[in-house]
């Protein structure tokens, strides 16, 4: 029956819907799905990594030997008194610079005034016996020619002259002896230089044979610092040395970081140390702003020579690899470049390259870490962290 048949055909086509339909949704669900897989399983590119860089720059480095050293005075006296008394003025305050010669304190000066009057006495005594024997001598000379004493009284005269002339020269070795203990009693600097703390109050007694002393007296400019060197520098040192070469030595604080002063070397130790390997140099400083002081901590630095017209990059720039020494390099593309390089001598701050790198090129001084060879950069400051692209 024709009716019967399209009514067939339609319900099995109806019946078909549901299979289609589940077909479509599978193919839709598995699109969907699929997209963000292609998209993870892209490359992706790595963002421009920030950098700071500098350019490398053609100039001279100074060829620096390091040591660590301790400021020492180039004289440093303790004053004592030379005399014994008692310590009656002190004419100086604590710390104060003096001079050579300056009046410093003051002992009791009477009873060596004392000794040297009686000894000046006493050479009075003896002067006089002295002239009178020489008046006698010659009057027996005269009596002699007349033939009216013997010779011999005349020759025990002449002794007796000898003998008080060897009495007045005893007396004066008195009377400058008592005249130099009067002068004792005034003690004055030796050298100069500052005072430390005074170590004797006036009233006390004071004695040649105490170890104190009244006051360290240092002398502070000129001053020295001694430091020392690897032994496996002290050959060009003693080149330069031989060569009367003067040498300039920087000392810096204890950070090593500010410079305290400027001077020259003064000469070097006559051994060097089995314990350490390490030999002594002294420098000496002007020191006139009082910069360096008496046993502080320095770090020295002995500049041995001066390398000119080399290629100079931040030593925080060279990088180590499994290759050699390597820098990263900003290309004008701002794109990183990794260059092998040959090294020089280093300061500290910055590093020689005798290879690798022309002056003018930029080369990565922080942020290399996060670098590979074409990665794209951007420069940033140090200061501020504003970034900009490279090259621009």
């Amino acid at each position: 029956m024709p009716n019967q048949r399209l009514i067939d055909t339609l319900r099995r086509r109806w019946l078909l819907l549901p299979a289609i339909a589940i077909l479509v949704l599978a193919a839709y669900a598995y699109a969907v799905n699929r997209r963000p897989a292609e998209e993870a399983a892209k490359p992706r590119s790595a963002p421009p990594a920030p950098v700071v860089a500098a350019p490398a720059r053609q100039g001279d480095l100074p060829i620096m030997l390091e040591g660590l050293g301790t400021v020492t005075p180039l004289a440093s006296v303790t004053v004592r008194s030379r005399v014994d008394g008692q310590l009656m003025q002190v004419h100086f305050d604590e710390g104060q610079m003096v001079q050579a010669g300056d009046l410093l304190a003051e002992i009791d000066p009477r009873p060596f005034q004392v000794q040297l009057e009686q000894a000046q006495g006493q050479l009075a005594r003896d002067q006089a016996l002295l002239a009178n024997a020489n008046v006698d001598l010659a009057r027996y000379k005269r009596l002699v020619a007349e033939d009216s004493i013997p010779k011999q009284q005349l020759d025990t005269q002449g002794a007796l002259v000898q003998q008080y002339q060897g009495v007045v020269q005893s007396d004066q070795a008195q009377v400058d002896n008592a005249r130099l203990q009067l002068t004792y009693s005034r003690i004055t600097a030796p050298i100069t230089g500052r005072l430390g703390l005074r170590l004797v109050d006036p009233g006390n007694m004071v004695h040649a044979s105490d170890a104190g002393g009244l006051v360290v007296l240092t002398q502070i400019s000129p001053i020295g610092v001694v430091f020392t060197i690897p032994e496996d520098s002290l050959q060009p040192v003693l080149a330069k040395v031989r060569a009367g070469a003067e040498l300039p030595v920087d000392a810096y604080d204890r950070a090593n970081v500010h410079r305290l002063a400027s001077g020259t070397l003064l000469t070097v130790d006559n051994a060097v140390d089995p314990n350490t390997g390490t030999v002594r140099l002294k420098a000496q400083f002007a020191n006139t702003d009082d910069a360096l002081f008496p046993n502080q901590f320095v770090n020295a630095r002995l500049q041995l020579d001066v390398q000119r017209g080399v290629t100079l990059v931040p030593t925080a720039a060279v990088q180590r690899g499994l290759q050699g020494p390597f820098v990263y390099v900003v290309k004008p593309d701002h794109t990183a470049e990794v260059r092998p390089v040959t090294l020089g001598e280093n300061d500290g701050d910055e590093t020689a390259l005798a290879q690798g790198v022309t002056p003018g090129e930029l080369i990565v001084v922080d942020g290399a870490e996060a670098l590979r060879a074409g990665r794209a950069v951007t420069l940033r400051t140090p200061t501020d962290g504003t970034e900009k692209q490279a090259g621009t």
